[in-house]
């Protein structure tokens, strides 16, 4: 099993920047891929990014290239997502995700360790 537990979500204005933090624990950090994930009101869960095991290869979805950077720390146990030039439209809840493996998909499905979410809320 793998706790995940996200920090770092808030309230800011549009053009504002946030950093998300996920610890994790339960598992061999090093041995997970680790995604970042959102959902808003009445709206289904959408990918964010994503990160290998060792930080050396990360994806994206394209509504957040070049916003948006995911990172890890393996001595912290932490997954990092920073957030740049923030939009009203990037109010969701996020969601930290985990699965072992060497393979780091965008569907949520093929993530089975979940945080409870952290509320990102920008208004304009």
């Amino acid at each position: 099993q793998v706790q995940l537990v996200e920090s770092g979500g808030g309230s800011v204005q549009a053009g504002d920047s946030l950093r998300l933090s996920c610890a994790a624990s339960g598992r061999t950090f090093r041995s997970l891929a680790m995604g970042w994930f959102r959902q808003a009101p009445g709206k289904e869960r959408e990918f964010v990014a994503a990160i290998n095991w060792s930080g050396g290869s990360t994806i994206y979805a394209d509504s957040m290239k070049g916003r948006f950077t995911i990172s890890r720390d393996n001595a912290k146990n932490t997954v990092y997502l920073q957030m740049n030039s923030l939009k009203p439209e990037d109010t969701a809840v996020y969601y930290c995700a985990a699965r072992a493996g060497i393979e780091v998909p965008r569907v949520a499905r093929d993530y089975p360790y979940w945080g409870q979410g952290t509320q990102v809320t920008v208004s304009s």
